[in-house]
């Protein structure tokens, strides 16, 4: 049998999780040797918010942190989440764009690169994974889990046999609201086994109290790899803590083989930074509790977060239950998809928008509406013409893989950067999020040339930490 294989999420899922992505690469950086010497399946350490973050609150360059890291993890491969064709975005890019930018992901270092659908609409993993694999690097198609009444252990295997046709090198199941129970996990790994000759990764949030047991189970049923985080960095909304299973594991058939004298030696040096994290604020107490709402609601925890902010700022707190019990009866309208990036940040904000108008769908985001219109894929079952009469009229509905209605756009994005470019990731950097990245340009000009930032800032709105 072999060894349970540990992907470590410190450097990208768990302080995404925990105090929002705002880890520097210079904190980062002292420590990757040892985290190299630890023999770990692979180290998650780029995609997802952290190319957003670093960009608009750190003032750093994303490909920058995956060239440094690159250099000191020389044993470890380095793995990043991607969402599919919105790459780390919340829209749809041109086929030039995606393949430009897992192309530049694999030459800057990238070796696993993680992709997932929000919807589980396969076609629109297609791009990602034909340009990663060109490019050499190792594709892992996503099974997003969710529950609902049109979500079943078939359903689940019908994807996984359609990634495995892509042409996928491993598989992931994305549980990201910490909904897996251990049995659950059991056999849904175990039939994936049965019918995919790939290897199986389990990634789940210790949000309900579930995941350590969750993966003792997918273990158990045959998981190649699962996901955890350093100590300092766990628990909560992050992942289960390494150690924890690392011990757990030890002396057993599906022993790690990891060495926890040097765990301990990465604990202890992520252990101040997190409370330096706690006294600024950054990193609430309540996110490292477990939360039963997201088994009861299925609401991932910063979902959940996010509801309490939008009901905070129209001043009706008060409305909070009422929106959670919305929530699903949204979902159930849109045809249950799964609570990830960008459809949580949907369904809630219609939720909630539902709940303080007192009338359901009185206001619907342009959001809302591109994806009953099929802008963002197919939805796990189609939504009834009632529905759909309601949010876009009679609005025409495409069925076609989106990104095959958008021009290339990546000549257009350089040429409207070409005054500030200093290398051709700059391109996808702009093409992902064009406001903050030019203002990331602009503060790197600041710096390069010695510019009073503080007139920039003022100008520019850009304030350095």
């Amino acid at each position: 049998m072999a060894k349970v294989g540990i992907t470590e999420t410190v450097l990208r899922d768990a302080h995404q999780s925990l105090i929002a992505t705002r880890m520097s690469t210079d904190e980062m950086l002292p420590i990757v040797d040892v985290i190299d010497q630890v023999g770990y399946h692979s180290i998650e350490m780029w995609g997802g918010a952290t190319f957003d973050s670093a960009l608009r609150f750190l003032h750093e360059d994303p490909w920058e942190r995956l060239r440094k890291i690159r250099k000191r993890s020389k044993n470890t491969k380095l793995q990043m989440l991607l969402r599919g064709q919105n790459l780390l975005g919340y829209k749809h890019y041109p086929d030039d764009v995606v393949t430009e930018f897992v192309k530049r992901a694999v030459g800057n270092g990238m070796d696993i690169i993680r992709i997932f659908d929000a919807l589980n609409d396969v076609r629109n993993l297609e791009t990602a994974v034909r340009a990663t694999k060109d490019a050499g690097g190792h594709a892992q198609g996503t099974i997003v889990y969710t529950i609902s009444p049109v979500h079943t252990l078939d359903t689940y295997v019908n994807i996984a046999k359609q990634l495995v046709e892509l042409g996928v090198d491993s598989i992931c199941i994305k549980d990201m609201a910490g909904l897996l129970t251990p049995y659950a996990t059991y056999d849904l790994v175990k039939r994936l086994k049965e019918v995919v000759d790939l290897p199986i990764q389990v990634h789940t949030h210790y949000t309900s109290g579930l995941a350590s047991m969750s993966y003792l189970k997918a273990i158990e049923a045959g998981a190649d790899v699962v996901d955890t985080a350093i100590s300092p960095f766990s628990l909560g909304t992050s992942q289960p803590p390494t150690e924890t299973l690392v011990a757990a594991l030890k002396d057993t058939p599906y022993d790690t083989g990891l060495d926890l004298d040097v765990l301990n030696k990465i604990a202890e040096y992520f252990r101040p930074i997190k409370e330096k994290y706690m006294a600024m604020g950054t990193l609430d107490p309540k996110v490292l509790s477990v939360d039963v709402n997201a088994l009861i609601y299925q609401v991932p925890g910063g979902m959940l977060s996010n509801l309490v902010s939008q009901l905070k700022q129209q001043n009706q707190l008060d409305k909070y239950d009422e929106v959670l019990k919305e929530v699903p009866r949204v979902r159930a309208d849109l045809g249950y998809p799964p609570l990830v990036t960008p459809m949580s940040q949907m369904v809630g904000t219609q939720a909630v928008l539902n709940v303080i108008t007192g009338e359901r769908y009185k206001m619907i985001p342009n959001e809302v509406k591109a994806y009953v219109r099929g802008e963002y894929g197919r939805s796990p079952v189609p939504i009834s013409e009632e529905i759909k009469k309601k949010i876009i009229g009679d609005e025409p509905v495409i069925d076609c893989r989106p990104a095959d209605l958008l021009e290339p756009q990546l000549d257009k994005f350089r040429n409207e950067i070409k005054e500030y470019m200093e290398q051709e990731e700059d391109v996808l950097s702009y093409a992902s999020f064009p406001q903050v990245a030019m203002d990331f340009f602009k503060y790197r000009r600041a710096q390069k040339y010695k510019i009073d930032s503080t007139l920039l800032d003022e100008e520019n709105k850009v304030h350095p930490i």
